[in-house]
């Protein structure tokens, strides 16, 4: 067990490499209700949460959910979030655990409509139930008809006769579910959703194994890939920012640094020598200090040790030989493209 954001966090139960492969053959469960969630109700929602965020909620239709972001003023991340639809004038926002506070106030800061912001975190408990046996040990456990609810996509039905939010969404690379119910009903269905995946082998899994199948997906965890002086278009995120919706904060910034020419960029890599390549090491480029590992670690999928990194964008190409810098040495390592896994 270990501090995270604030709260006890298991990295394993079975150990990081068991859970890791666990979940990418069969299902894993996962307790991430220390995530936050923040809601935003009234007539302007939409107008709040498409000003504060990069992607456009106006395009999604009710029960979908999409991934987006919180800029600051000069472009870089407060979070990244995903952006529930769960009526017209009702926004569910799912953020990260350190940042939930902060992002609430960046909200509030930002509404100058007649919306109204709540910090609902202690309303709900969140687990995810990940891997290719997800749905069938689900669906064991509730009458919503789980294989119709399209990817990110999410409907209010029940598990376990409580009311919940299934959302067909994850964090693993894996198809899955996260599913959002009360606190006090959430130790029973946890125990409940062990007993349905028992014929499948499912495992609890803690944050280590959920580093390792992130990393292997790319998707990027906040501290890391994306900080206070990252932007989208460093991050590879350009996708989640559209910038024929109109203003947001933050894209004024974005404009600028598009138009001058963004300077480094998020690439993936392969050790070639002996080693890690640990969040936080320097890259070197001919022997010259040119970036650094954002994380990084061994791949139980692929049988390899592999990374993300930043390196100036004329470098951040697949197939460019880098260093990186272990115990003072530096090791041969190669940038490749991503994800590294992707599920068929």
């Amino acid at each position: 067990m270990v501090d995270f954001g604030g709260w006890d966090m298991p990295v394993q139960y079975s150990g990081i490499l068991d859970e890791h492969q666990t979940v990418r053959r069969s299902v894993g469960l996962f307790d991430v209700s220390h995530m936050g969630e923040i809601e935003v109700r009234g007539p302007q929602a939409l107008d709040l949460v498409n000003y504060a965020t990069t992607n456009n909620a106006a395009r999604l239709k009710t029960g979908q959910a999409h991934y987006s972001a919180l800029l600051y003023g000069h472009g870089g991340f407060v979070d990244d979030i995903l952006v529930h639809k769960v009526a017209d004038d009702h926004y569910f926002l799912c953020v990260n655990a350190s940042n939930q506070e902060k992002d609430f106030e960046h909200l509030c800061a930002l509404n100058n409509t007649s919306a109204t912001i709540e910090l609902t975190s202690n309303r709900y408990a969140q687990l995810a139930v990940q891997g290719p046996k997800a749905l069938a040990t689900l669906q064991k456990l509730t009458s919503t008809d789980l294989a119709a609810i399209r990817y990110y996509y999410f409907t209010e039905g029940e598990v376990s006769s409580t009311p919940a939010r299934i959302a067909r969404t994850g964090y693993t690379g894996e198809d899955g579910f996260e599913i959002y119910v009360a606190p006090e009903d959430a130790c029973r269905i946890w125990g409940e959703l062990l007993s349905a995946g028992e014929e499948f082998g499912i495992k609890p899994c803690g944050l280590g194994a959920r580093n390792t199948l992130r990393l292997e997906a790319k998707m990027a965890l906040y501290g890391h890939e994306i900080t206070a002086s990252i932007t989208p278009w460093e991050a590879d995120l350009g996708w989640i920012v559209k910038m024929d919706k109109g203003d947001f904060m933050g894209r004024a910034a974005l404009e600028r640094q598009k138009q001058d020419g963004v300077r480094r960029m998020l690439i993936g890599f392969e050790m070639r020598g002996r080693g890690i390549g640990r969040d936080g090491y320097e890259v070197h480029l001919d022997g010259v200090p040119a970036g650094w590992v954002t994380s990084g670690g061994p791949s139980p999928t692929l049988g390899k040790n592999i990374g993300l990194c930043y390196l100036p964008s004329e470098a951040a190409q697949p197939g460019r030989p880098i260093q990186v810098v272990i115990r003072d040495q530096p090791v041969d390592a190669v940038t490749v493209p991503t994800p590294f896994y992707k599920r068929a």
